[in-house]
Formats: C-alpha cells, structure tokens, sequence
C-alpha cells in the first residue's frame, strides 16, 4: 500500500485492525499522540486529503493512495505554519501533549469561524486540553499576541515563550515514547476480576508457549520487597504495602500477571492463555463502615514495620488534635453552623498516559525512560525494590504530557525494570486510558463534616473539622494528603478553639493518591461552605466575614498544636489585596447578561484558600551552571515539565542573573545522569526549591565570570558588567571564549526548603441557575492571587486558568464512579466529562503586588494553589441562587435540579 505522510512516499502493509495512528507511529510520525484511542481527545489529529480527522478511528487499509499531514507536516521549527506561530505567540499551550492536534484540527477553519467563539467551541469539541483553560488556545487561533522576547538580562518579569515552543507546534518535541528504540518488546497486564480475592494458582504455560512471547511475570517472580508507588523526598512518608505483583488483590484491576512480547496485539493475545485460580475473599467499599468492627481487612497482614497506624481497622492513618476548649466554645457561641459535605474521586485525566520504556545500556545499567514528575525519587526506589546499586539505575524524562501530580507514582516503572532485567530486552509499558480510569489513583474522595460558632459580629470563636478521606486498597499518599488537607484550609482562620479529627482508611478500591492541592481542596469545600452559611447566619458580607477572621502577619499559623510550624512563614502576605481585587471585580461586573425567564435565578459567591509553598520537612535541588564557548550557557537541573511551567522560568531567572537571552540558555534537566538532585517537580516546589538554587548558581557564575575579566583587562578599567556573550569592563568586552580560555567557567548551588512561605487564593462567580433543568451557567469568574513577584505573567495567567478549567470540571461535571462491586463504570472520557472549551468560562486573573522574601526574586508558587478555592466559591454562588446549599460535588444538573425541586440528595449519590 503506498500514501503520502507530509509530502514523502510511504509503502506500508497494514496489520489486520490497524488504524492510521499506530501505523503512523510506526514510522515515526510522532507528532501523532495517543491520549485516548477512542476518538474523544484530539491529540492524534491528522489532515487526511485536508480533512482533519482523528487517527485513532481510521482503518490504516484505507490509505492507499491518500495524502496524511501532521503537524509536522503543517511546518517545522525553522519554517512555522502561521497558525502555529500564533500559537507561539500567545502562549497557547502548557504540557503541549494536545497542541499537535489541535493546531491540525484548527489549521482547517475560516477566518469565520476562527472570529467566532461559539464557532470554536463546536469545531473543538473533539480536541480535549487539561491544562490551559483554553484561554491561551482561544487567543492562538484568533492571532492574540501575549508572548515575546526579552532583552538581554531582564527576562524576569516578562511573558517569554517556552524554550521548546516552536517544538511543541510543530510536533518535534519528544515526549516519553517518542524516540525509536530497536528490539522493543511490550508489556500488557492481566488486570484483577475481583475486589479481594488470594491467588490459589496460576498456570502460564500455554501463554508462554505462543508466538512472541518472551516472559509471563507473576507474583512468584516479583521482589519480596513492600514499597508504595507514592514517591517523596523521605520514603517512610507512606506505608509499605505493594509488591510489583501481589498474591493477594485488593482492588479491581490490580496486577495479577504481566506478559512481556515481541508486540503489543501478541502480549494481549496471551493473557488470555493464562489461566487463574482464585480464592474471592470479603470486601469492603464504603469507608464509612471500613474502620469499623468486623469490617473486611485490606492489609491485615501487615505488621509494624508497614508504617500503617492501624490495619485492624483499615485505618493507614489518624489525626486527633484540640486547642482550647471546643464543646464549651460552641455552647457559648451566639451562632454555630454545621454541615457535611462530600467530594467525589476524580481522575488527573492527563493526556499522556503512565509510560515507561527500559533497557540496559553498554555498562549493563537499567535505564528507564519514563513519564515521572520525580525521576530521581524512582530512580532510588527502583533501586530500592530490586536490590541493586543506585549507581546502576538511570532515570529520565522527556516532556511530559501533563501530571497535576498523578505521575509522582511509580506504576509502570517497576513492571518494566523487572521485565528487562528478566529478559534483557528493551521494554515498554504504556498504560491505556481505560487503565489510567481503572487503576491508576484518583484524587482521594472525602467526607467533611465541619461546625463553626461566632460572636454576633462574626468573629470566629471555635472550629472543629471531622475528616474520613478514603485512599483506596493502597496507602500510597493516604498519610500525607490526610495530614495536608486539615492544615491551611484550617490555619488560615484566626480562631481560639479548634478540634480536628481526621482518619484516612482503606477499602477494597482503586488506590487513591497525589492531586493538585493535595487534600486542601476538599477540605475547603467545607470550611468555605460553612464560613458562607455562617456570614447568611449573620448578616455579614462574606468578604468582610473573612476579612475579620483571617490570619494576618504576626498571627501563628495554627491547626491544633499552638507551636504551629516553625518553617512556615509569611515570606509576604496579599491576602487583603486578593480580597479586594475579587471584590471589586464582581462589584463591577463584566457586562455579561443573565439569562432572562422565569426559571432563572442568579448569584454570587466567593471562597479563599491559603497553601504553603513547598512541601514540609525539605525539598532538595542540587544545580550547576556553566559558560559555554559562545557565550552559551548549560544547566543541570533534575526537575521535570510536564506543563509547570519551570522550564520557561529557570531560563528566565538564569538569563536575567547572567545579562544574557533565554535562548542561550541550553537545559539539561530531569535526569540523574546530568543534574545532582532533585526531589522532585510536585508540591509547586520547580520554582522555589530548583530557581532558588538556579538563581543563586547564576549569580555565582556571574561573579566568578567578572573577577575573571577583570584579571584579564587589569583593575581599574571601568564598571564591570556581565552581559551578553561575556564580560563588558568599562568599554572592553571580554568574550565567553576568551574567559574560557584560562579554563571552564562553573558554579552549583543547592537549595532545600528549610523555610517555606505561604500564598493566597481568592475566587469569586456570578452564576444563573435553571431551576427547571438544573444548569449553573458562570456568567463571571475571577480569581486574585498572590504570587509574590510574577516572573511570567502569561505562563502564570495560564497556570490559575488551567487551575480553574480543572476545578470547574470537578465541581460541575467530573466523577469517577464505581458499581457495587467496586468496578468503574467511567472508564473512558466520554462517560467522564472533562471540561471542553465550551464548558469553560473566560477567568479574569489578577495579580497582588507581593514580593515574598524567600522566592528568587520575590516569586511565591502558583500551581496547584488556584484549584482549591473554586469549588466552594462555585458552590456558594449556587447556595445564593437557589437559596438552597449543595452539599456534594459534582454539581450535576441533576443534582442541582434536586436541590432546586426541594428533593432530598441520596446519600449515596452524594457520598465517596
């Protein structure tokens, strides 16, 4: 069969059931992602005869003859399609994963329809982004410019575009599986038919005997080794409680057996040869009854050493603390308010899905390729699990195809280090997204029960929080975003009297895990729900209920234990600024209409939310920077992008300190082979732990670089500059290569966040509710921030917009849900409903005007901070609206028809 693939002669014989896709793959077309194979996310789109269409869907027997385009095809970095420059030019991307095909899929329209907004959102319908907001694309394709270039040595402050950019738009830039690697095998996994159940026997031999196959892995061949697949700067932070392949299955889908072949249809075909004996056992699903007596046990064979608080009762974890006296501040209070609320599983729904790809290079060291937001945290536990030096394990990343902290797991990691090092063969395991639904951890469902009592003029007098969060049939995260969840969302109130109790449990599902906020988010639902219901109590605007309650500098930030903690400072404080912008902002409006009839109904509502900057107990980054001939310069740096953002910000921050361009900044980063350390890109920590470190090494490559050029021209020559390409002394410029040639010209630096700052969230909505069909339409949405100095006010812009679009779907829309059997029932986007352009309002961002003492150069971090506070704003707008408080997410439209009907939300539609 012969066609065309961006203007070259292909010859090609499709597989039996091949789609254009994966042929093109194949050959290395790697502009077309695979986010889906089911027609739902737009990232493999490709123009067929000028079509665009979706490469997933098309028989690969179809082609003869035919002309394929990418967005490869569509231009190259040197040589930009007009439409991906105006991608460039607005900053239209952040992970990038969906760019490719969303530059082809919009490469097709009019002037018309691209001048349309409504128009956009029909013809994008089939193009999915998690990350932007779609702002950013919006203003792409209709040619707004938000970025550009920076002089030499004030790139800090600017909106420059990323390094990779022209990369991303064109397809160019290698994610995790777009390299070619000869040999290749891959792995499939034969997933648990059953909620609890033991391995009795496991014949693999007819599977081992077809064609291809080269290893059947079992439980018989895993480490005897307990880890968790959630990773951290100290390994004792979760329990251990996971083997690569476990005898026992916990959760619907666990790993029961994996087959390693030749191809990816021949490892499939043999799974189903295996043959498995199970002994089914008791499980239990509802964490409301998991810690109780006689409840089925998940990990009840595990002993002390697990590091679980109480496996006799399901219980990975507890947290009872008081300061004051509650029970008597309540009976004193002039009013108390109380409520549970209930937040739901959702998935990261990233595009790129889990991947790792290993071998073993010409030393016989085990590398892994893989989709990790923490390389050198897998790298040490890799090592770890099967027993080897951490000299003879290398791990790195390329792009990633967005994270929001779903890839600080390792799920496919340990799977593919055991199949090479069994077969020496490289290895690939490429987690499907019905995988990425089924078994891959979700953010963990909560229920929050929260009471408040205050003074007539409403000031808060006492706080108690009551917590179960549910983390599934592993522990992995279960302790820290239990922990993490009650913390600022309850500091951030000045209150006398406080009780928390809060108790993470297992139960026979899907393990849950790291997500964006880390817990706060759902608690804050609550807090800020009930704050709302107290200020109606009163009579008191909600901004000015907060304002008298919120912790102000020189306050202790305070859970229970009144020594707080000691790292956590106000490095700056915008919290009054946020307050203020998102006032104002609703005050005057947008001159957006609401929709008149007599089943509308409309109104308002706010929320706030306060985060630490960087995890507690260190976040570790170890940096070099070097000059290179030309006036270049190289940096190490072990954080990953995966849509953070801290690429675009390390460039800045070193061209600034270096008087140089961000595009003579050449980064060598996330891989253990190059960079010292790095804890990792999670927690918000790429800018503040790794730009601290990259900032202070610059400066010190700067110094070293001027008291170099002074010896060479003499004291006394002039001021003394580092500049662009070298040195300027008085009006002598002194190259990089003449400072080279005395010897190499480097600086390292370390950072470890001993001390950590804290930032603030404010949203606010003006909504119209359908009290006849239950649709929340957002007819205004703002959020202020304080982000200390803003280093990149696009990149940022984008980064709360992304934050939003994210918060939006797990108010309005967003929820794994499961059978009673503990199954999935959402296993593919489109029974999930990630927020499509068109479900996403435009976001007015503003900044506070803040510069944190602990930041390089004033900068706090801003990324998971913007999805907490939107929830509880949204859902007070709707409480104000209706008159009636919603106490489950998601707010579907039949959930809120209820509410509005005055009908009685099931507990179990509303619970975990």
């Amino acid at each position: 069969m012969r066609f065309h693939v961006d203007g070259e002669p292909v010859e090609a014989d499709p597989r039996p059931g091949q789609v254009l896709r994966t042929l093109l793959r194949e050959h290395g077309h790697h502009a077309v992602k695979k986010g889906c194979d089911a027609g739902d996310c737009g990232a493999c789109t490709v123009l067929l005869d000028g079509a665009a269409v979706h490469a997933c869907l098309v028989p690969a027997h179809r082609l003869d003859g035919r002309s394929v385009t990418t967005a490869a095809g569509l231009g190259t970095p040197d040589a930009l399609h007009p439409l991906q420059r105006a991608f460039v030019d607005a900053g239209a991307f952040q992970c990038g994963f969906c760019t490719a095909g969303m530059v082809v899929t919009a490469s097709t329209f009019t002037a018309e329809e691209r001048a349309d907004p409504e128009a956009l959102a029909r013809l994008l319908r089939g193009n999915l982004c998690r990350c932007t907001g779609y702002r950013s694309i919006r203003d792409g394709i209709c040619g707004v410019v938000n970025t550009g270039p920076a002089p030499a040595g004030d790139a800090a402050g600017r909106s420059v575009p990323p390094p990779a950019a022209v990369r991303v738009v064109t397809g160019t830039e290698p994610y995790t599986l777009d390299v070619r690697t000869p040999d290749l095998a891959h792995v499939a996994v034969l997933g648990s038919p059953h909620a609890h159940a033991r391995i009795t026997a496991i014949d693999t031999r007819a599977a081992e005997a077809l064609p291809g196959v080269r290893a059947v892995l079992t439980h018989h061949d895993s480490p005897a080794t307990l880890f968790s697949t959630g990773r951290h700067e100290s390994r004792t932070d979760d329990p251990d409680d996971t083997r690569v392949l476990d005898p026992v299955l916990r959760f619907r889908g666990q790993r029961v057996a994996a087959v390693v072949a030749d191809s990816l249809a021949e490892a499939e075909r043999a799974l189903d040869a295996i043959r498995v004996d199970y002994e089914v056992l008791p499980a239990v699903l509802d964490p409301e009854l998991a810690h109780l007596p006689g409840a089925p046990l998940v990990h009840g064979d595990k002993g002390p050493g697990s590091r679980i608080a109480a496996p006799e009762r399901n219980t990975v974890a507890e947290l009872h603390g008081e300061l004051g006296d509650v029970d008597a501040a309540l009976a004193a209070a002039d009013v108390v308010v109380t409520g549970t609320w209930h937040t739901p599983r959702v998935n990261h729904a990233a595009l790129e899905t889990h991947a790792t790809r290993g071998w073993l290079d010409a030393d016989g060291r085990l590398v892994l390729r893989t989709s990790s937001q923490v390389p050198f945290l897998v790298r040490d536990e890799i090592a770890h699990v099967l027993g080897l030096d951490r000299e003879r394990v290398r791990v790195f990343t390329g792009r990633i195809g967005g994270g929001f902290g779903g890839k600080q797991e390792m799920l496919t990691e340990d799977l593919v280090a055991l199949a090479v090092l069994r077969t020496g063969r490289p290895v690939q395991y490429e987690m499907t997204r019905e995988d990425e639904f089924r078994v891959a951890p979700t953010r963990h469902p909560m229920r929050v029960s929260v009471t408040l009592g205050a003074t007539r003029d409403g000031v808060l007098t006492a706080m108690a929080v009551d917590e179960l969060a549910d983390t599934g049939a592993y522990g992995n995260h279960g302790v820290g975003v239990m922990f993490h969840s009650v913390n600022e969302s309850t500091s951030v109130y000045r209150c006398p009297n406080k009780r928390v109790d809060a108790r993470s449990v297992y139960t026979h599902t899907l393990p849950s895990g790291a997500f964006r906020g880390y817990g706060l988010g759902q608690v804050a639902f609550a807090v800020e729900s009930a704050l709302d219901e107290l200020a109606r109590e009163l009579g008191i605007d909600p901004f000015d209920l907060r304002r008298r309650n919120v912790v102000v500098p020189g306050d202790p930030l305070v859970v229970t234990d009144p020594a707080g903690h000691p790292d956590l400072l106000y490095g700056s404080y915008g919290l009054d600024q946020c307050l203020d912008l998102a006032q104002d902002a609703l005050a005057r409006g947008n001159g957006v209409a609401a929709p008149t009839g007599p089943t509308w109904r409309t109104g308002t509502g706010m929320a706030l939310a306060m985060i630490a900057t960087l995890p507690p107990r260190g976040h570790h980054a170890e940096v070099a920077v070097r000059l290179l001939p030309g006036g270049d310069v190289e940096v190490d740096v072990g954080t990953a992008e995966f849509g953070n953002g801290t690429t675009t910000v390390h460039a800045q921050l070193v061209a600034t300190a270096l008087g140089t361009h961000t595009d003579r900044v050449r980064l060598r980063q996330s891989d253990t082979d190059t960079a010292r350390y790095d804890t990792g890109a999670y927690g918000s920590a790429g800018v503040v732990v790794a730009g601290r470190a990259l900032h202070v090494a610059a400066l010190s490559l700067a110094a070293a670089m001027e008291r170099r050029a002074v010896a060479r021209v003499g004291a006394g020559a002039g001021e003394v500059h580092v500049v662009d390409g070298g040195v300027l002394v008085g009006d002598r410029l002194v190259t990089a290569d003449e400072l080279l040639a005395v010897g190499p010209l480097e600086a390292d630096a370390s950072e470890h966040g001993a001390l950590r700052s804290v930032a603030f969230n404010v949203h606010a909505f003006r909504v119209a509710v359908d009290t006849a069909t239950g649709e929340v339409r957002v007819l205004q949405s703002v959020q202020a921030v304080d982000a200390g100095t803003v280093l990149n006010p696009e990149q940022l812009r984008g980064q709360v917009e992304g934050g939003t679009a994210q918060a939006l779907g797990t108010a309005l829309h967003e929820e794994v849900r499961l059978d009673a059997e503990g199954r999935v029932t959402t296993a593919a986007f489109r029974s999930y409903h990630v927020p499509q352009m068109a479900d996403v309002p435009v976001t007015e961002v503003l900044f506070a005007r803040t510069h944190d003492d602990l930041g390089p150069l004033g900068a706090k971090s801003m990324s998971e901070a913007p999805y907490n506070p939107v929830a509880p704003a949204l859902a007070n707008a709707v409480r104000d609206a209706l008159g009636v408080r919603p106490h489950a997410l998601p707010m579907t439209r039949d959930r809120v028809w209820r509410l509005a009907a005055g009908h009685r939300v099931a507990p179990a539609d509303a619970g975990p």
